[in-house]
């Protein structure tokens, strides 16, 4: 019984003590918001109140020329474009109308070209970044401020304007529109 005492007590010692040190998991739940996407509403430029699809859309990163996920030749009056958390710029190409001309060699890709019917347009949006602390699972989120979007001047724009919604324009959540683009 005595060797019992004995051992009992530092047992029960060495319980308590990983049993307090031990931490809760720190896991981020999905419904916390996290940094926020820009999302860019498409209207039709004669009608400003009126939603207007854009049709066979694309949208390209410019520096790393990969599709966007969700933009591989869709049809949507709806833009929602992450922005880098490392740069205060951020550039796409919006292809308006994509059609990949495969020169009558449709097993090979090396001689593929845009169709003249295809129309690319390259906008910019430059931003200023904040980081906001969430928590110890989610980390820090970055807030964009004083967010501008403009379009690269080509003989054939076929976006006709961008405008905020906002003056001094900044992105904090992905609940509302930050932008108007007007095709």
């Amino acid at each position: 019984m005595k060797y019992f005492k004995i051992l009992f007590i530092p047992i029960m010692i060495l319980i308590v003590g990983i049993t307090i040190s031990c931490e809760r998991d720190d896991i981020c739940p999905a419904i916390t918001p996290t940094t926020p996407n820009l999302i860019i509403d498409l209207l039709d430029y004669t009608d400003e109140d009126s939603s207007k699809n854009v049709f066979k859309l694309v949208v390209i990163g410019v520096d790393n020329d990969e599709v966007l996920s969700g933009y591989e030749i869709v049809t949507s009056n709806q833009l929602v474009l992450p922005l880098k958390t490392t740069d205060n710029t951020t550039q796409y190409a919006l292809i308006n109308n994509y059609i990949l001309d495969d020169n009558d060699t449709p097993d090979d890709d090396t001689d593929d070209f845009l169709s003249d019917e295809s129309n690319i347009d390259i906008i910019t949006i430059n931003y200023s970044r904040t980081e906001v602390f969430v928590s110890r699972a989610c980390g820090y989120k970055t807030i964009y401020e004083n967010v501008t979007v403009q379009i690269e001047s080509d003989e054939d724009n076929w976006i006709e304007s961008i405008q905020p919604l906002n003056s001094n324009q900044s992105v904090e959540d992905e609940t509302e529109t930050h932008f108007n683009l007007f095709h």
